[in-house]
């Protein structure tokens, strides 16, 4: 057989078996490839599953690009499995227990344990098979968020698909046709509200330009609970508990960069809500929505980006200026934990009233405006004749009899305190004078700090009291040269080798420097 002929079968033989593989049925389950393929730096196996370290910062070099894995703090990334291919992923969408912060779990719908649910990362060009488990009482489907994928792959259910019964599957498959910021999710509306969203990052065929050392991913969510209450209440307009990467202020773990690193922040929006999300010490440019890529035409200074409802917005700058840097909502409302009100009765009254619902005590309100008198926090209905929600409070200005009157602190009760603990706040003697006060008094700084609650490597050498100051929709970009940086990058792989005891400093701050020295040992 000459070598003209030879080649021509080999050809033909490779043509058929590809064919063979595209027209396979979305739903079919073959056992995952036994191929043996070469691990990038950085990539573990685990049980056929490849999957990537959060912290990594190496390069995965592919059979298309090399790419800089997408780092979503304190969520963790999809692996897959290889399957003649196509990389298999599986979601599972169940009930999850999440802690936003130490202390307050509460109930939400997520994905493999989590909401938001892991992070997907693949590249432009990627065959893809999504295997998606409904471990819910009640139906889902799953949408694939700015996706240019078939009709029936959409996930619309009534349109493109049944929904997903409870105890149900379905697969979708799709090739990646773009490139950019993406994000997956339940298309149930209030399921949307319990937590049901993920980041999926498309890596393009060609590393942008120009080239990044480091990239975030940032999910937006809110929630509405009320106190002593676990469960979201998925039809509220208003929303007290807000969250980066399924944690609220001060447990998001702040990012960690290198002083000179140019950075990337990719922030992923689903909610009730718009987010001005503000960096604080530095300028960026935003490349990127959630159609991808901007022209470089477009890019100007900004250091406030505006995240709409179902936005996704990429942010880019150099980091040159060393500190600890606050990035955050910058609407007033959304940088506050348990938002409640604390007008009018709360702080004219010793003990919370009673002769109203807990809804109306949050601020809730069911009629009026938040200015009225009765829209104060209560707990629920009276004892005996009338109720306490009733009596004539003030919401101006109280002399310092009318103070120990209405809250209950007198002469004659010298070991009474006031119920907002004003000796142990940083307020003036006169302060409930003042019309207006309390606003922040109460909410943030020293009665607020708990530092030692979120010890972790990336809070090492902030300043004692930092935490008193982080809520809601807050983080930190901690901008360190490079000695301190280092040390960081050691304290998490001993935690990650699981030597809690080993990890000299990290209960070590500094005086208000950048960092600490990272030479202390623990105190």
């Amino acid at each position: 057989m000459d070598r003209t002929r030879r080649n021509f079968l080999q050809g033909a033989a490779l043509l058929s078996a590809g064919v063979l593989a595209t027209r396979r049925p979305a739903e079919a389950q073959g056992n995952p490839g036994n191929e043996r393929m070469p691990l990038p730096q950085g990539m573990k196996m685990d049980h056929g599953k490849m999957s990537m370290p959060r912290d990594s910062a190496h390069r995965l070099p592919s059979d298309r690009s090399n790419f800089l894995p997408v780092v979503t703090p304190d969520v963790s990334d999809l692996p897959f499995e290889m399957d003649n291919g196509v990389k298999v992923f599986h979601l599972v969408a169940e009930p999850v227990k999440q802690e936003l912060i130490p202390g307050k779990t509460v109930n939400l719908w997520g994905y493999n344990g989590s909401a938001p649910g892991p992070t997907i990362q693949a590249n432009q060009g990627d065959r893809v098979r999504i295997l998606v488990d409904n471990h819910l009482p009640e139906p889902t489907s799953m949408h694939w968020h700015g996706f240019d994928i078939p009709f029936d792959m959409d996930g619309a259910p009534g349109l493109s698909q049944d929904p997903i019964r409870p105890g149900g599957r379905f697969v979708y498959e799709f090739t990646l046709q773009q490139e950019g910021t993406y994000f997956y999710h339940s298309h149930m509306a209030m399921q949307e509200m319990m937590g049901m969203i993920g980041a999926f990052i498309m890596h393009p065929r060609e590393p942008y330009d120009p080239p990044v050392d480091k990239d975030f991913a940032v999910v937006l969510q809110e929630y509405a609970i009320l106190p002593n209450n676990a469960t979201p209440n998925s039809m509220n307009m208003e929303f007290n508990w807000l969250t980066l990467n399924g944690k609220s202020g001060p447990a998001c773990t702040p990012l960690i960069v290198r002083l000179g690193d140019r950075v990337r922040l990719r922030f992923i929006n689903l909610g009730m809500d718009h987010h001005p999300m503000h960096l604080h010490g530095h300028q960026f440019v935003i490349t990127g929505t959630e159609g991808g890529r901007q022209p470089k035409a477009t890019w100007g200074p900004n250091n406030t980006v505006l995240v709409g409802v179902a936005q996704a917005r990429m942010v880019e700058f150099v980091a040159n200026n060393p500190g600890n840097w606050m990035i955050h909502c910058h609407l007033p409302h959304h940088m506050m934990n348990q938002m409640s009100s604390t007008a009018g009765p709360l702080t004219r009254r010793s003990g919370m009233v009673a002769g109203a619902g807990m809804e109306q005590g949050m601020g809730m309100m069911r009629g009026g405006n938040a200015t009225s008198e009765e829209n104060g926090p209560s707990l629920g209905r009276g004892m005996g004749v009338g109720a306490t929600l009733e009596q004539a409070t003030s919401n101006s200005a109280l002399s310092k009899q009318e103070a120990q009157q209405q809250t209950g602190l007198s002469q004659e009760m010298p070991g009474m305190q006031m119920q907002m603990q004003v000796d142990k706040a940083d307020v003036s003697p006169d302060a409930n004078s003042v019309p207006g006060f309390p606003q922040d008094a109460f909410m943030e700084g020293p009665v607020m700090a708990m530092d030692e609650m979120f010890d972790k490597p990336e809070t090492f050498g902030l300043r004692p009291g930092w935490s008193g100051f982080m809520q809601g929709m807050m983080t930190l970009v901690r901008v360190l040269p490079p000695d301190q940086y280092e040390h960081i990058l050691e304290l998490r792989k001993q935690r990650d080798n699981k030597n809690p005891d080993d990890m000299p400093g990290m209960h070590h701050h500094a005086g208000g420097g950048v960092a600490g020295s990272g030479t202390g040992d623990s105190q």
